[in-house]
């Protein structure tokens, strides 16, 4: 099994940036690792992405030299285990409030006697070609992260138990969809959604965990890093977009 450079780097004390890819193309996963990015979160939860295709973006990421991620549509130990099969070496789960919900997302990503998650040759084991499962079910143990969605009003009422449960690996919070658990969706910039996320990155680092979360710009990213967060998602095709209008503005003066 491959090492999971973006553990290492962590763990090294370092802070990774990645993005998130919701169009279903593995030309373009390999584009995003090529720039530069730590990691690529190959996202099946917003976007058309279905798992043969997955798959597919899962080697353009490795081949373009990052670490490949999948956001899964749900917290369901099926689906991770799906995700994880094809190659992801680390999951995004979403809806994470209680401590159910963590301990089930930390223990449907590890095999026994860790977790449940069902072990077969699949490409994740190089197709039980090249090392005995015990060997490699104890290296996926070791190499797979989980990224737990700190995403809504409840979850950061509930913070304080879900930075209890072991197997979490990056305590991520998404603003837009806080914000719209408070009523206000879209509005990420409200000082009462800024308050929650900035509170709970300060009470994740103080636990001594690591935080994470999406930015839309280097600023706010800078921000966020000056709290403490050392996980760094954005949307390089927001990036993408606003180069080609610059351009094109540029060009059209």
């Amino acid at each position: 099994m491959r090492t999971n450079e973006l553990k290492v780097k962590l763990n090294a004390g370092e802070t990774v940036v990645g993005s998130f890819v919701y169009i279903p193309s593995a030309k373009l996963a390999e584009i995003v690792g090529l720039i530069g990015f730590d990691f690529v979160v190959i996202d099946m939860e917003h976007g058309p992405v279905d798992t043969i295709v997955a798959e597919d973006m899962i080697r353009g990421v490795e081949l373009g030299g990052a670490t490949p991620i999948i956001r899964v549509t749900h917290n369901s130990p099926h689906l991770i285990l799906r995700a994880l099969d094809i190659g992801a070496q680390g999951i995004h789960v979403p809806e994470i409030e209680t401590v159910e919900d963590a301990r089930n997302a930390a223990m449907s990503s590890k095999y026994g006697p860790v977790g449940y998650r069902g072990l077969a040759g699949v490409r994740a084991a190089d197709y039980g070609l090249c090392s005995p499962l015990s060997t490699y079910s104890a290296e996926a143990n070791r190499e797979t992260m989980v990224i737990a969605h700190i995403e809504s009003e409840l979850s950061v009422k509930n913070l304080d138990s879900l930075l209890e449960i072991d197997g979490i690996d990056v305590y991520y919070l998404g603003p837009e969809d806080i914000s719209n658990s408070l009523g206000i969706p879209g509005q990420s910039k409200d000082e009462r959604v800024v308050s929650l996320v900035e509170d709970s990155i300060r009470k994740i680092v103080a636990n001594g965990k690591i935080a994470g979360t999406i930015a839309a710009d280097s600023a706010s990213a800078r921000r966020y890093m000056d709290l403490g967060a050392r996980y760094i998602a954005t949307h390089c095709i927001r990036y993408m977009a606003n180069a080609s209008r610059e351009f094109i503005a540029d060009l059209r003066q």
